[in-house]
């Protein structure tokens, strides 16, 4: 399998990024809706911010996708009037990049749950980070920043990690992303298989 990245491969990550755009756009009110709620009950959606990298890593399997893809629903956010304005375009390079070293960590050959719910807590570690930068977070009380981070990471686990993989796997029962993905050996093996 080619592990550069195709125009085609460019075109179909900026789609899957669009669509999350969109998505991203419309969740910003519901994680304020839930804000009111109290107790860090709107970490538990953070995650829907992550799921862009993690869907166009497990659908096209290639180094840089992951970042491309978070980077550029991050932008589209923007350009759509996200509600945390220019602040978005770094959430979404430091978020595609916890997920990117992940995906690089297991060299772009694990496309497993675990790899998935990993990246996951790569992407929020970073958005925690940056949150801790912008002042967002660094003047809460322990037991109080301690509950931010654990709701965090598990909506992170849970909505980009689980959910992603999930959504991903229901789409390759469909076939929609053998159109995508280049042919593997496993591939060969299978119709060499079926022919006999």
């Amino acid at each position: 399998m080619r592990k550069t990245l195709t125009l085609t491969d460019i075109l179909i990550t900026i789609v899957i990024a669009f669509i999350f755009s969109v998505i991203y756009k419309l969740w910003g009110p519901l994680y304020s809706f839930v804000g009111i709620l109290g107790l860090h009950v709107d970490q538990l959606i953070y995650g829907m911010w992550f799921m862009a990298a993690t869907v166009a890593f497990l659908i096209i399997r290639k180094p840089g996708i992951a970042l491309l893809a978070e980077l550029a629903a991050a932008q589209g956010e923007f350009l759509f009037g996200g509600q945390w304005g220019i602040s978005l375009l770094l959430y979404g390079l430091i978020q595609g990049l916890g997920c990117e070293l992940i995906f690089a960590m297991y060299r772009y050959k694990s496309y497993r749950l675990y790899v998935t719910c990993l990246a996951a807590i790569g992407a929020a570690i970073g958005s925690l980070l940056l949150d801790v930068f912008y002042g967002y977070i660094d003047s809460l009380a322990l037991w109080n920043l301690t509950l931010l981070i654990v709701a965090r990471l598990v909506g992170s686990i849970l909505i980009t990690g689980v959910f992603a993989y999930y959504l991903v796997e229901a789409l390759d029962k469909t076939g929609v992303t053998k159109a995508i993905r280049p042919v593997t050996n496993d591939d060969y093996q299978r119709l060499e298989d079926e022919m006999r």
